[in-house]
């Protein structure tokens, strides 16, 4: 008779603890998939099993048994691990982590469901020669490979010089080994291009892919695919990091810096410090690239914590693009109030009169940002979420970007009865149709979540512009981010400003990095490319140290503000959010856990925020409130074991009414 202890599929705050069962299958092993009766009625639930004992230690009487042991799969056992120290370090439950390791879908009923990348016409790619940049990291990372060293590379390298074909020697290392290579993108629509280059050097029967785009049942196909042993490298998105490799040797997550690898929803981990926290377990190396570190990336790597691999130049020895800024005040006093400066204008007439193409970065959708009454002032908002409506000309609504609600534009203002509704600030449809109407003849497309949300549709759109379909693409940070196209010859940033008043202390950081990836969309064939940088701020260091393409002059000042305002990497910020239909109740428990946490002993002076409205002080019909605290790492364990208690209690005293979410290290305020 075998003991394990389980976490039953349920999620709930109230079974969110491992229970004991007896087993007479002696089978079972840690990651095992289990059938129980569970409760009062002895119901038949699914459980999966964190820990196989052969005898019943803790004496527990009277326990029941097992019923059966699925065979379907067996998991990890260092993602069992990982499950276990998510719990801990993100204040999550049980079943919450479980839910990102285990495969989605489930089986075929019949025959086989349709490989998501099986047609892509691919030609046989060979390794080329390395640059001597490349060779000398290469050598760095074979090195930790094959002494077994769990080292977390930082590599820094500009844009387009070469980082891909570095990631794909320390797979084909990997695979050397009899080890399995994990690759993560920020962005679904980067997938395709990252996968067509595998599987042009690696074979498709190699490549397996996971991301949020694919069926349920592909995706478990390809779940499969990986913990079966038949496809030894997965390509994916952030939750690609879960994928069930028996032996992971390596970890690589390309664009390291962008938000996209921390989830924002439960639970709210980070994928790059789970990426570090699997290695550790099971031996693996990590690359983390990136032409823009996040400021906490080089951090620790200053302090040793990683080790920092640079790449200088491109791999063409193409010089990085020529960079232009233009002060849009000046604009306006030469009497130009459009959203196209004139220098921005004539370089594009250049670019597409030489056959090239031209990329317009915005980093924010729909034709206008807000609509408002000239008359009294009255701004629309979404009665949800209390935030401005967007105006979006294709449907001729005004939409709300977070839950979705679309109400049409009133003829008269709803205050003051006036008609004077107008619509303010541009997004990407603005930019998109000023394009047309200046370069006629010229084909425009546009890249974001509207029209991309189809299904299959940002893989023909990127598609077209690479065949030189599209001479002029305009997007959002879907178009900033590692996309490689040799012909483009200019690149507009339309509004460098829009990150910079967004209130986060890391601000400047993502004003500068997506100012330097858009950027380097430029000029990565033959030629030095263009660059057109727009902004109200032409002061402001972000801007102009990404004009300059100096990294370390924006790191060197950033880490001296986080020091001085002690925000992280110097500490932790832990983020509680308190969600209800009533604003006072909301408010009451924040303030009720404010008074134990600060009351607990073990804050120090500064380190806990009373609760204010959150941002976003009303979001999906509920109102929000928060509160702050900034840990010392030291502390941080303390605080989140604190937390914990608390969401425990207020789970057994089933007289709370708001929800508390609990967030380390937050990306977003709102």
């Amino acid at each position: 008779m075998k003991y394990v202890k389980v976490v039953i599929d349920q999620v709930s705050d109230h079974v969110d603890t491992l229970f004991t069962y007896a087993c007479p299958d002696d089978s079972v092993r840690t990651g095992s998939v289990v059938k129980v009766p569970f409760g009062r009625g002895n119901r038949l639930k699914t459980a999966y099993v964190f820990s196989v004992e052969d005898d019943n230690s803790e004496g527990i009487k009277g326990l029941k048994e097992v019923v059966s042991v699925e065979d379907a799969y067996v998991l990890p056992e260092d993602l069992v691990e990982i499950c276990r120290w998510m719990k801990e370090r993100y204040v999550c439950r049980y079943i919450d982590a479980v839910k990102c390791v285990i495969p989605p879908g489930a089986p075929p009923k019949r025959g086989l469901r349709k490989d998501p990348y099986g047609e892509m016409d691919v030609t046989e790619d060979l390794p080329p020669e390395l640059t001597e940049e490349q060779r000398a990291v290469v050598d760095e990372i074979d090195t930790a490979l094959d002494t077994g060293q769990k080292k977390v590379f930082l590599l820094n390298g500009v844009t387009s010089s070469g980082k891909t074909e570095v990631y794909m020697r320390a797979a084909a290392r990997a695979l050397e080994q009899g080890r399995g290579a994990l690759v993560l993108v920020p962005e679904i629509s980067l997938t395709p291009q990252t996968v067509a280059r595998f599987v042009a050097r690696f074979g498709s029967e190699n490549v397996a892919v996971l991301h949020s785009r694919l069926t349920k049942g592909q995706r478990y196909d390809q779940w499969m695919r990986i913990r079966n042993g038949g496809a030894k490298i997965l390509i994916g998105a952030r939750s690609g990091v879960f994928a069930p490799f028996e032996r992971l040797g390596v970890i690589v997550l390309d664009e390291e810096h962008d938000s996209s690898y921390k989830s924002d929803m439960t639970p709210k981990y980070d994928a790059i410090e789970t990426a570090v926290k699997r290695a550790e377990l099971s031996g693996a190396v990590v690359i983390l690239g990136s032409a823009t570190p996040s400021v906490i990336s080089r951090y620790n790597a200053e302090q040793g914590l990683y080790k920092e691999l640079r790449m200088k130049k491109r791999y063409n020895k193409t010089p990085l693009p020529h960079v232009h800024v233009v002060d849009m005040r000046e604009e306006l006093k030469k009497g130009n109030k459009t959203i196209f400066s004139a220098r921005l204008l004539d370089s594009t007439r250049k670019t597409l009169a030489s056959g090239k193409q031209a990329i317009f970065f915005l980093n924010r959708r729909g034709y206008s940002s807000f609509i408002s009454c000239r008359s009294c002032g009255f701004v629309m908002k979404c009665d949800v979420c209390g935030v401005s409506l967007t105006y979006h000309r294709s449907s001729g609504m005004a939409e709300c970007h977070y839950c979705g609600k679309k109400v049409p534009v009133p003829k008269v203002c709803p205050e003051c009865g006036g008609r004077y509704i107008k619509y303010f600030g541009a997004g990407t449809e603005q930019v998109e149709e000023f394009a047309k109407q200046m370069f006629e003849g010229y084909n425009v497309a546009r890249l974001d979540l509207d029209t991309t949300a189809r299904k299959g549709e940002a893989e023909r759109i990127l598609g077209a512009f690479k065949k030189g379909k599209i001479h002029i693409l305009v997007g959002t940070q879907l178009v900033a981010k590692g996309l490689d196209f040799a012909n483009v010859g200019l690149v507009g940033v339309i509004a460098a400003d829009v990150t910079l008043n967004i209130p986060d202390y890391r601000s400047a950081e993502r004003t500068f990095q997506l100012i330097v990836q858009s950027s380097g969309r430029a000029g990565r064939g033959d030629e030095a490319g263009n660059v057109v940088i727009q902004t109200y701020s032409p002061e402001e260091r972000a801007v102009r140290d990404a004009a300059a393409g100096d990294y370390d002059s924006f790191y060197r000042h950033e880490i001296r503000m986080r020091k001085l305002t002690g925000y992280p990497p110097f500490t932790d910020i832990i983020r509680l959010v308190f969600c209800c239909e009533n604003s006072r109740a909301a408010l009451a428990e924040a303030e009720a856990v404010y008074e134990e946490i600060a009351g607990s002993g073990i804050a120090g002076s500064f380190e806990v925020f009373s609760p204010q409205p959150a941002y976003m002080a009303k979001l999906n019909g509920d109102y929000r409130f928060h509160m702050l605290i900034k840990s010392p790492h030291e502390r941080t364990a303390v605080y989140m074991d604190l937390i914990a208690g608390i969401k425990e209690r207020r789970t057994e005293s089933k007289k709370t009414a708001s929800v508390m979410v609990v967030e380390l290290n937050p990306y977003s305020f709102t």
